[in-house]
């Protein structure tokens, strides 16, 4: 059988273990495109058998050429370039994944989905959170006769935390500062809304461990919409250490770089270290009626650092590529709805656990049910 094409624009992190996963699994055909041919030349020593090629994803004709003759393309960039990935895989004619956890980019990406051609979907939000966390959660919804409180809470934590904000970068500090500075949608009180960034705090224990929790950005993916109507309380929270948030409170805030985001990212990336040596914090509890009683169901577990077919990665880069390996693996195997936009809801919580690229997610370490203490 021939190998499923596919375009991956991005060669950071998650792009390269993406295209190591796909290319591995002997199932596809990968092609990475990214502006640096220094950074092709990296992916293409680390992963033989991959063909990367320059491709600038801010010229349109540049990414239509890169995904004609593909089926699908993903788009491990920065969230500002996803809008104009997604047109172009419109013009296309290829499916379309992102891991976006930008609002407004999700919302633009549904416009264009609008005109998707059958057999052609458009899946933003296909990481952790949102991601994977979205199908958990809605997935823990099912058998209630009615809803009252979903909680959804993930953290992506170094292991040795050393600095004063407790905190090492994992992933994307654009992705990160957007976070922490948009609206953050919710359910309150049985009505949509948005709450602020930063706020919410609570404190909690996890194997022994106090941990800190507040509002951010992006993580409900669309779970707002899905669940309005059906659920009193609905809301999604970053997990950090405990002192984390009123470092960053003083500087978004006090020092004001919340106006000043560019000049925060380059601050961070100065002073904060990167680190493989991570962990994963993922749990979701879902209050409601069943039956007649009122009942709570939880899940909590924990995914640390390894490795990706030999090579070292962090538990952050595993799980966002995981993710996005299995929900195009699932689309391949005509798993996912055919056609248009498609929620992380959308997919089976069995079905995605049960794809040999879930593992890392069907294996997780299990801990005991968070303590909530304030």
């Amino acid at each position: 059988m021939s190998k499923y094409p596919v375009t991956i624009l991005g060669a950071g992190k998650i792009g390269r273990g993406i295209a190591r996963m796909l290319h591995l699994s002997g199932e596809y055909d990968v092609l990475v495109g990214d502006i640096s041919q220094e950074a092709c030349d990296a992916l293409v020593k680390e992963t033989p058998g991959v063909t990367a090629k320059v491709v600038n994803v801010t010229n349109h004709d540049d990414v239509v050429k890169a995904c004609q003759g593909r089926k699908a393309v993903i788009s491990a960039c920065s969230f500002d370039q996803n809008e104009g990935i997604a047109v172009a895989a419109l013009t296309a004619g290829v499916s379309y994944f992102d891991l976006t956890e930008d609002v407004a980019t999700t919302h633009a990406v549904r416009t264009i989905a609008k005109r998707a051609d059958e057999g052609q979907i458009f899946m933003p939000q296909c990481g952790l959170a949102p991601g994977y966390i979205g199908i958990l959660a809605h997935s823990l919804c099912q058998g209630f006769d009615k809803l009252d409180r979903v909680k959804m809470r993930v953290g992506a934590l170094p292991l040795y935390p050393t600095n004063h904000l407790k905190y090492n970068l994992t992933w994307s500090t654009d992705g990160l500062i957007n976070e922490y500075c948009n609206p953050c949608e919710a359910i309150s009180d049985g009505k949509r809304m948005d709450l602020q960034p930063m706020e919410g705090l609570e404190h909690f224990a996890l194997d022994g461990v106090d941990y800190e929790a507040f509002n951010t950005s992006g993580g409900l993916g669309t779970l707002c919409e899905t669940l309005e109507g059906r659920v009193n309380e609905l809301d999604y929270k970053t997990v950090r250490y405990v002192g984390h948030r009123e470092l960053m409170m003083f500087l978004l805030h006090g020092l004001r770089f919340y106006d000043h985001r560019d000049l925060l990212k380059k601050l961070m990336e100065d002073a904060i270290p990167c680190t493989n040596q991570d962990v994963v914090l993922i749990f979701s509890t879902v209050t409601g009626w069943r039956g007649g009683r009122f009942e709570q169901v939880a899940d909590a577990r924990k995914v640390y650092h390894g490795n990706v077919h030999g090579l070292e990665a962090s538990s952050i880069q595993i799980t966002t590529a995981t993710s996005m390996c299995c929900v195009v693996d699932l689309h391949r195997l005509g798993k996912l709805p055919s056609k248009g936009f498609v929620r992380q809801e959308d997919v089976s919580l069995k079905d995605f656990e049960a794809n040999p690229f879930g593992e890392p997610y069907a294996k997780a370490t299990s801990v005991r049910a968070p303590i909530a203490s304030t």
